[in-house]
């Protein structure tokens, strides 16, 4: 599986906000992202934690599944 480019994420971020990508709103969360160190930090926290997941197939119970996805703000 192929690592999301910077696009994707944001066209993620921005659909779940039910905004388009050239919004108004798209275009200053971009620009905070670029900028903020916390949130670059963060998001690689969340990164490697996925990578780290996928690649040593961690074996947990599923509530522990569903709150990692949580905390993650990944769950559906």
């Amino acid at each position: 599986m192929n690592k999301p480019t910077c696009k994707e994420v944001m066209m993620h971020i921005c659909d779940n906000l039910g905004e388009e990508l050239n919004s108004p709103r798209c275009i200053e969360i971009k620009a905070h992202l670029e900028n903020c160190k916390t949130c670059q930090h963060f998001f690689k926290t969340v990164e490697d934690t996925i990578q780290f997941y996928k690649k040593y197939n961690v074996q947990i119970s599923e509530e522990a599944h569903n709150k990692l996805l949580e905390f993650l703000g990944l769950k559906e």
